[in-house]
């Protein structure tokens, strides 16, 4: 599929690209889709581009071919241009310019967003000037009725029966209509009759023509266009691109037959809406884009910080009109403009009374700077009053007293003996001002002046004294440190911190406290003190009677002894009822499970029943360090790339023919929370693996010793290590080959030869062992032995 795609896109040319993309705008889809099934057929971005600039070549005529155009036609090359360029080139928008360097207005002739395009919907214009191509379209009607609809000969004139030819090039719509009420009046009786007139004509255009104009100077693409008579100067404009880095918005000139009959100011357009500078084109005009004159840039504390271009007499109070007036935290009675004088850089600073008579110059670079970051008139209040926060510094309000008031008064908590001024003087540091409080307030002390920056901070008698928390570990529904407050009590934490568990014991709650003695001169060896309690709905009913909490004390809920949770194990496989099984006895055995469960099937293989256990943390933390020993060794690449990690659970080697058959002995192991016995069926099959020359599985053959098995594999290899063979069981244990083994070969076991690995470590030799391995913890034990030789 993917080779064929391509094909399919190396054989699309630019001109098929093209039509491609024309049919698909004929059928009405969108330009996100053309895009996506171009790019699928291998579109890129360099070809889009060329055929964007062949589909403007093929509009730009270069042959006077303006016979009449149809007017769908017309519209429909219109929209496929407009398409296809957004598609080839998506034009940023003006919200997506960067600020700063960009000029004002230069994007308006090149976003997606504003064409220009003439609407061919509109009622024909009575000033509209008829020309070679265009149709006109005359009804008659009254007392005598017709339609006639001609086309306008490349000659200027319609041929009319009876009549002839009539020329009505260059006549405007309204007089070519004065013009036929009176040529017709020859055949059509009552067209002239001014006083009773039965008979009357409306001439109207059908399909506009199409006229050829030029577009000169700095534009992104000068050269001659073809477009519809309804075109103004502005959509010339855009279909040239817009105007390039140096073209001029605000110096635009209309030529028509050898004079300027007009010069456009794109600004007028974008600030004021005004289109009265957007003129109709004709056949012939020109389009001729100067450079500039003036170009600025303002920048800081502008709505729009850009460069803009000024014309000569334009001031400075304009430039700021341009750039939307000020921010709302600019510096308005003064701006910097830094100035090229022909020699050197200068800077002016420029007042706000001379911002109207000061004229700008090509290059002037205007900064607008923001307000100072300080207050004339601010107070501050903080701490133990109902309302903190800044006030204003007045002639009603100036004195401490009237701050307070202000603030709505003192909380209950306020430290009234001492309150902090925090003044800032003359040369900016700060100093400190001890004030009474209380004294002020009550009258008894001059109600000292405020000064502008003022803070005034009342503590609150919390803020002088390490109120502390108290915290509740161990069963109880929310364990965490809780705000102290006086008089709490052990039943108050344990209701705050949801009330105790199911599991908690309520014959011991410890409570600890910290050694306190701010007067103290030696250490002590006590170091915390330790109160026990009992609980009885809620209340305590042993221990010290009254006991009140401390900031700090930590309270202890024990989990009770007695509270068992469900301890649940699971057996699986060739069992009559498998499944998950409650434990009843913390002494409960493999053979006890599997009674339960109503013992093994006739399919069972018992010999080959194995036992996964979940890792405790101590077991997890045993296989780590083995981990890290191996990752020392043979580094953390390696150990990735075998993905070994620590696992949830290992297998334990079991035999449960032997548990089920003596029960309590050391064979039927004890359970855990969690065990799972799978039970598999009978098997009749050996595998061989490691280093020999084909890793095989064969049929079980009893009587048969290792080398028999062996050859089943076609013999070890030459690095094999024929001393370490070792042998691993379906129910995970591992033994070593003993002799010729004859008595060790079980069904359903797996022969393992160790290699010869010509370095500690070899990825080979490592990977070799890690296929055979029944569990993780295996593979790392048996690593773990491999790197230790």
């Amino acid at each position: 599929m993917l080779g064929s795609g391509s094909l399919m896109a190396q054989s699309m040319s630019d001109s098929q690209v093209l039509e491609y993309v024309k049919d698909g705008i004929r059928q009405g889809k969108e330009q996100k889709q053309l895009a996506s099934e171009l790019a699928r057929k291998g579109v890129t971005k360099e070809q889009a581009m060329r055929v964007k600039q062949l589909y403007e070549q093929q509009n730009n005529v270069n042959t006077s071919k303006s016979t009449g155009t149809d007017i769908n036609e017309s519209r429909l090359r219109e929209e496929t241009k407009k398409n296809t360029s957004d598609m080839l080139e998506d034009h940023p928008t003006t919200q997506d310019l960067a600020r700063g360097d960009q000029v004002f207005g230069r994007n308006i002739f090149n976003t997606r967003n504003l064409t220009f395009e003439p609407s061919v919907n509109l009622a024909t214009p009575a000033n509209y000037r008829l020309g070679p191509g265009d149709e006109v379209i005359i009804d008659i009607w009254g007392a005598s009725q017709n339609t006639i609809r001609q086309q306008i000969s490349p000659e200027g004139t319609i041929n009319i029966q009876k009549i002839g030819p009539v020329n009505l090039s260059g006549m405007t719509v309204s007089a070519a209509n004065d013009y036929l009420k009176n040529a017709l009046n020859k055949i059509y009786n009552g067209l002239n009759n001014t006083t009773d007139p039965t008979s009357d004509i409306r001439l109207t255009l059908g399909n506009i023509r199409t006229i050829q104009i030029n577009v000169m100077g700095e534009v992104v693409q000068p050269g001659t266009y073809a477009l519809s008579s309804f075109s103004t100067v502005f959509h010339a404009l855009y279909r040239a691109g817009g105007v390039s880095d140096i073209g001029s918005l605000r110096n635009v000139q209309l030529v028509r037959n050898g004079k300027n009959i007009a010069t456009i100011d794109v600004y007028e357009f974008i600030m004021k809406g005004n289109t009265q500078d957007d003129i109709r084109l004709q056949e012939g005009d020109v389009v001729i884009v100067p450079a500039y004159d003036v170009l600025v840039k303002i920048s800081g504390k502008v709505k729009r910080p850009m460069r803009f271009e000024m014309k000569k007499e334009e001031n400075l109070a304009t430039l700021i009109k341009y750039a939307g007036g000020f921010e709302a935290d600019a510096y308005t009675r003064s701006l910097r403009v830094v100035r090229q004088n022909g020699e050197e850089y200068e800077v002016n600073t420029v007042k706000d009374i001379d911002y109207n008579i000061y004229k700008m110059r090509n290059g002037d670079v205007v900064t607008a700077e923001a307000i100072l970051n300080r207050f004339t008139n601010k107070l501050e209040i903080r701490g133990a009053v109902y309302r903190p926060g800044i006030y204003q510094l007045s002639g009603k309000l100036n004195t401490i007293r009237e701050l307070v008031h202000e603030a709505q008064g003192l909380t209950g908590d306020a430290f009234l003996n001492r309150a902090v001024l925090y003044r800032q003087r003359e040369d900016l540091t700060s100093e400190v001002v001890q004030i009474d409080i209380k004294s002020i307030m009550d009258g008894t002390s001059p109600n000292l002046a405020l000064m502008k920056n003022d803070i005034l901070y009342i503590p609150s008698i919390h803020d002088l004294e390490d109120r502390g928390n108290v915290t509740v570990h161990g069963e109880v529904a929310h364990p965490d440190s809780y705000p102290y407050a006086d008089n709490m009590t052990l039943e108050d934490l344990i209701i705050q911190a949801g009330g105790l568990k199911e599991a908690a014991s309520t014959v011991r709650i410890d409570i600890s406290r910290r050694i306190k003695n701010p007067r103290s001169t030696a250490d002590n060896d006590t170091i915390g003190q330790m109160y026990t309690f009992s609980l009885k709905d809620g209340f305590v009913i042993d221990g010290q009677p009254g006991f009140i909490l401390e900031p700090y004390d930590q309270v202890y809920v024990r989990r009770s002894p007695g509270y068992q949770a469900q301890q649940n194990v699971a057996i699986e496989g060739e069992i009559l009822f498998g499944g998950n099984y409650a434990m009843t006895s913390r002494e409960e055995r493999l053979s006890d499970l599997v009674n339960k469960a109503g013992g093994p099937t006739n399919y069972a293989y018992l010999r080959g029943a194995k036992l996964t256990r979940v890792a405790n943390a101590s077991e997890k933390k045993r296989m780590g360090d083995v981990i890290r020993l191996m990752s020392r060794q043979l580094g953390e690449a390696m150990i990735d790339s075998l993905g070994i990690r620590v696992e949830d659970t290992f297998t334990v080697g079991i035999d449960l023919e032997k548990a089920l058959s003596n029960p309590k002995s050391n064979a039927d192991l004890v359970l855990r929370e969690g065990d799972v016995i799978s039970i598999p069926k009978n098997t009749n099959t050996v595998t061989i693996n490691g280093a020999v020359m084909v890793p095989n599985t064969v049929s079980y053959m009893k009587g048969k010793n290792v080398d028999y098995y062996l050859n089943q594999a076609g013999g070890c290899s030459d690095n094999a290590r024929k001393s370490k063979k070792f042998i691993v069981y379906m129910n995970g244990q591992v033994t070593k080959v003993k002799g010729s083994g004859k008595k060790q070969i079980e069904p359903g076991c797996e022969i393992i030869v160790p290699g010869k690995a010509k370095k500690k470590g070899n990825i080979a030799n490592i990977l070799g062992y890690a296929t055979s391995f029944s569990s993780l913890g295996m593979m790392i034990a048996s690593i773990a032995n491999l790197i230790k030789k």
